[in-house]
């Protein structure tokens, strides 16, 4: 099995497995989770794209979320404390990225002369 087919093959899983996940998330789940949803049918499609990329989320926070295991509270808690260590390196990284790039930057060769180029000429056999 090559690479390009073994990717292939679990891009089509992961689509399958969204899919099944999304329509039965649109279809029992969002009127359980979200009570502004019960009513609301117009949005449902235009949420299955997203569903079906992040099906694993969907479905861990629909059983998070059906279980009554939520803490409110704590919801938000990991990421805020995630944010200041994101700016820190993002920080000291863009400038390293910009930097190296403009020191690594390659020179055009000056003695090199521009070459125009020709549209191909038919060729019949």
């Amino acid at each position: 099995m090559t690479a390009a087919s073994f990717i292939v093959g679990f891009v089509q899983i992961w689509g399958i497995l969204g899919l099944l996940v999304a329509l039965a998330f649109v279809v029992f789940g969002i009127s359980r989770i979200d009570e502004d949803a019960a009513g609301a049918f117009a949005f449902r499609p235009l949420i299955l794209p997203g569903l079906v990329l992040l099906w694993p989320l969907v479905a861990w926070r629909w059983w998070i979320l059906a279980t009554g295991r939520d803490n409110w509270r704590l919801r938000h808690a990991p990421p805020r404390r995630a944010h200041g260590l994101v700016w820190i390196i993002l920080a000291v990284l863009i400038p390293l990225t910009i930097g190296s790039a403009l020191m690594l930057r390659q020179s055009w060769p000056s003695d090199i002369a521009p070459v125009q180029i020709e549209a191909p000429k038919d060729v019949s056999p």
